[in-house]
């Protein structure tokens, strides 16, 4: 049920991103994204204690897996870019995980979990492939492989991390170094006043709970539940199921490839997902929740 939560709220961040780009600027919308988020996160803080070694590593965390991932995302759909085509981008990132996760992580993939991730793979190229000739520019289509080298990176420095950060504090961490961000690229760009739209307010709504709690806060809780591969093989169900969110909200193309790939990405995420012993990126052994209760905070 959270796998599922988590495609569902993950893929709501593309649409939340066409949805506040339509009335203000990247950075507006980003910065008003995660002020909110700075400050109602900020007691978390307070809370317990974490050494400044790990603060700092949380920093960068929140500055690849946040502040830069979301910035190319943004910027790729404001250059035309779909949002199905840009999650079909994002989609690459399992691969790539599984390819660091041996050398950076000491563990392999298995050959049952390169099948999947290769068949995922393809799921998401069918879903996207009709999406292909949009009038965005060329290089636009660059822009997401930088985000998701960046998510990929934040993956493996969180899993290397010798004392886990409890998840609300990272959170609050990540979200604070966002609005930071975000709030200087806003007011260097004379893009910081938020426009007086209510859909842009509906599209904030939707981006903060949805988006960051749904979407962000999963992707670290189960990444220590389930690991790096498994939570990562999930990611091949975002471009097909951002696909049906683009056709019924924004008109986009959904042919009968889109059908087909998302067959495939479901069959893909079961495959990849099958649990095996030494499997790349395994939970921890010593899992940073103690119990149930306090893994209910989301990163």
């Amino acid at each position: 049920m959270l796998a599922a939560l988590f495609v569902v709220c993950w893929s709501s961040g593309f649409i939340g991103a066409k949805l506040g780009a339509a009335d203000a600027a990247v950075p507006t919308v980003l910065m008003w994204r995660f002020v909110p988020l700075a400050l109602l996160l900020t007691p978390f803080l307070r809370r317990g204690s974490t050494s400044y070694r790990e603060f700092g590593r949380h920093v960068l965390i929140g500055l690849l897996s946040q502040a830069g991932y979301l910035l190319t995302v943004y910027w790729a759909i404001g250059e035309g870019v779909s949002t199905g085509t840009t999650a079909l981008i994002d989609g690459v990132q399992p691969l790539v995980a599984a390819a660091l996760a041996g050398p950076l992580l000491g563990a392999t993939a298995t050959g049952r979990q390169w099948g999947g991730l290769a068949l995922g793979l393809a799921g998401v190229a069918m879903v996207s492939w009709s999406d292909a000739g949009s009038q965005a520019p060329a290089w636009a289509y660059l822009i997401p492989f930088g985000g998701m080298l960046g998510l990929v990176a934040s993956t493996v420095l969180e899993r290397r991390a010798s004392i886990p950060v409890p998840p609300l504090r990272a959170l609050a961490i990540h979200c604070l170094t966002s609005a930071v961000v975000f709030t200087i690229l806003a007011v260097a760009t004379g893009t910081a006043a938020p426009p007086a739209s209510g859909r842009f307010w509906l599209a904030l709504a939707w981006l903060i709970v949805l988006a960051t709690f749904g979407g962000y806060g999963l992707y670290w809780l189960l990444v220590d539940r389930i690991g790096v591969t498994a939570v990562n093989s999930l990611m091949f169900l975002i471009a097909p199921v951002t696909s049906v969110w683009g056709a019924a909200l924004f008109d986009e193309p959904f042919t009968v490839l889109t059908g087909a790939g998302l067959a495939l990405a479901l069959i893909a995420a079961v495959v990849a997902n099958r649990r095996v012993g030494g499997a790349v990126g395994s939970p921890r052994s010593s899992p940073p929740c103690a119990d149930a209760s306090s893994c209910s905070g989301m990163r």
